[in-house]
């Protein structure tokens, strides 16, 4: 068994932190030590713009979106924006990410920048392999060399997955030579692949930090191990102790991390994990640190090697209490904040006016699409409350403006309002179903949506935002997330061209919701025009009475 150092005096006086360091779907972080500006990371965005949020910390606990590295979708690639990695050479900043090219290939690019905040500069892609290029991080030789590492997305194909080195130009931008392979997966514990390497150099020794296994999802067995080597181009040596981090009772699937120092000799990881708790796959894979230790054989192991810790020490003395991030309340009298996101395919315009956010689809399409505009927000539990006010005095006809769990353009959960009619709704598939209505006429309509475990869901409305009527029953949403990302809260407006709604409120608090168990609901499927020739008169009656 391995004996580990003993952590530094200094870290037992400055108080605790508690896992995660930021709630929320944040996965894939890499993370550099800025002199005495302090930490800045950068994580995976998926297919959420902006993309690839930026976070800024002075103590590795508390983190602050500082901004994104590109605030529009690059003209080469269609999506998948992952695994980003933060470098700094010679006052130069780069980003090293992941994106799919639109033939289809995933490529890995670069972008920099004069500052960490930004604003980056696009280079496009350096590697696009045949079974795809993914993961990449940049490092240093022993000679000062330039060197980029990837993965070779082969577990795609049922193939292995080889860790590759090569030259990379003293700009950054241009890769030399031919690659050479450091390592794959070839232990039972990685599984069908290895990847996301980071690596740092101590004592004469090369250390590659990487992640093995599925990384996602209710079936992930992601986990950390460590290789080593005297040269960057091996040959690399596996930790025996393999893997150093993995499930525990707290935490599951931790992995796709970074190592940084503090400054002081001390090491840490920052890494992302799923919480034991049914809601885990709906919220995110989440930030969390834990310290990196030495062992007498040279070898480093993370929290003695039982996983992830709940409550460590911090890094550095915590002057003030961390701010609560698991809830908030938008506030739509002042500028947007940075915590707003859109599906990367559609930016809507969003347009504060008089205390209110009008939100209105930017690009119209040929089709109604009832998820034409979307705004939404991470969200940092299963069980919660959120609430949204839709004035919908002035709302044109056939416009849908809703609250709603969000997966993805084709999956999600909402209640919304649309001519005078407050409805329950189900897209499924690219299929819009609505489950439940009720009249409310044209008026400020207040909407929640309350969650248990992030799969099952009730909604309500209600005119005054103080007594609510519930529309419908319980419904499974279990089938929202995607495979690599939590699911949404949002604002959302369409069914008609160019729909616009205007937003008074929006509010989110984690809460156990009023859903006492778990189970599906089989609606009659109820088409909305039908309900509507029954519970309201047609248009031509309602302009004359709102006239």
């Amino acid at each position: 068994m391995a004996v580990s150092f003993p952590r530094p005096l200094h870290a037992a006086f400055q108080g605790k932190y508690r896992n995660p360091v930021r709630p929320g779907d944040f996965p894939d972080p890499s993370v550099i030590r800025v002199g005495e500006r302090g930490f800045y990371a950068v994580t995976t965005s998926t297919d959420w713009a902006p993309f690839f949020p930026i976070f800024r910390s002075t103590d590795l606990v508390d983190w602050e979106l500082v901004g994104h590295v590109f605030a529009e979708r690059p003209d080469w690639c269609a999506g998948n924006f992952w695994a980003p990695d933060f470098a700094e050479k010679d006052g130069r900043f780069y980003v090293y990410y992941t994106a799919r090219k639109k033939e289809g290939a995933l490529c890995v690019a670069v972008a920099t920048a004069d500052r960490p905040e930004g604003p980056y500069t696009d280079h496009g892609p350096l590697i696009g392999q045949r079974y795809g290029s993914i993961d990449a991080m940049a490092a240093d030789d022993a000679d000062g060399s330039r060197w980029l590492l990837w993965k070779e997305d082969g577990n795609a194909h049922n193939r292995p997955t080889p860790i590759w080195a090569q030259r990379l130009s003293d700009d950054g931008l241009v890769l030399l030579g031919e690659p050479a392979e450091l390592l794959r997966n070839d232990a039972p514990w990685e599984g069908r692949l290895v990847e996301a390497p980071h690596v740092i150099r101590r004592n004469g020794w090369f250390y590659m930090f990487y992640s093995g296994n599925a990384c996602c999802g209710e079936d992930c067995a992601y986990a950390v191990g460590v290789a080593r080597a005297r040269a960057l181009a091996g040959p690399w040596e596996k930790c025996p102790h393999n893997p150093i981090l993995a499930s525990n009772e707290a935490f599951r699937c931790p992995g796709h991390g970074a190592p940084v120092d503090d400054g002081k000799g001390n090491w840490y990881y920052l890494y992302h994990a799923y919480e034991q708790r049914p809601d885990a796959i709906y919220v995110g894979r989440q930030l969390c640190l834990d310290a990196i230790d030495w062992n007498f054989d040279g070898w480093p192991s993370i929290n003695g090697g039982h996983g992830p810790s709940r409550v460590a020490d911090a890094p550095f003395p915590i002057e003030r209490r961390t701010p609560q991030r698991d809830r908030w309340n938008a506030d739509f009298t002042v500028p947007l904040d940075r915590g707003w996101q859109w599906p990367q395919s559609g930016t809507p315009s969003m347009v504060l006016d008089r205390g209110a956010l009008m939100l209105t689809a930017k690009h119209p399409r040929r089709a109604p699409d009832p998820l034409a505009a979307v705004a939404a927000r991470t969200v940092t539990a299963g069980d919660y409350a959120a609430t949204a006010v839709v004035d919908a005095r002035a709302q044109a006809p056939g416009t849908l403006a809703s609250l709603c769990a969000y997966g993805s353009h084709r999956d999600a959960l909402g209640i919304g309002v649309r001519d005078g009619i407050v409805s329950v709704w189900r897209r499924r598939g690219g299929r819009l179903v609505d489950l439940a209505l009720a009249r409310v006429g044209r008026e400020k309509v207040h909407l929640r949506c309350t969650a248990l475990e992030g799969r099952a869901y009730r909604f309500a409305f209600s005119r005054d935002g103080r007594s609510w009527q519930t529309l419908g029953g319980r419904l499974d949403g279990s089938w929202l997330p995607p495979w690599d990302a939590g699911v949404r809260i949002a604002l959302t407006v369409g069914g008609a061209t160019g729909a616009s709604a205007r937003f008074t409120a929006f509010k989110f608090v984690p809460a156990a919701a009023p859903v006492t168990r778990i189970e599906g609901l089989q609606p009659r499927r109820v088409r909305f025009a039908e309900m509507l020739a029954k519970v309201a008169p047609n248009r031509a009656q309602r302009r004359e009475r709102l006239s």
